[in-house]
């Protein structure tokens, strides 16, 4: 559910009401009882709001381990390429 803006025409009160998309639009100030007009929002996709929303949250723990598995795997020295193997065909020239 969308949160809107709304603005008071006459004390200027700016709130932030959160309604469904079918709802209507609000129509009285919760403060004066004035006519309100509905804000054309910036369209940000999601607004986090209120404590319990860190970086770390959803952090993986294993991620510096995989990294220093890759930088090892660099240092790493190339192996040799093997000989092609022999065929029956080959001994018998």
């Amino acid at each position: 559910m969308p949160t809107y803006e709304y603005e008071c025409l006459f004390c200027r009160y700016k709130f932030d009401e959160f309604q469904k998309i079918t709802d209507k639009p609000l129509t009285q100030c919760p403060k004066c009882k004035g006519k309100v007009r509905r804000l054309i929002s910036g369209g940000a996709g999601l607004i986090f709001k209120g404590n319990g929303f860190y970086v770390t949250d959803y952090k993986r723990s294993h991620l510096p381990e995989m990294k220093k598995e890759k930088s090892t795997d660099l240092k790493k020295p190339d192996a040799k390429p093997k000989p092609p193997a022999k065929t029956s065909k080959d001994s018998k020239e």
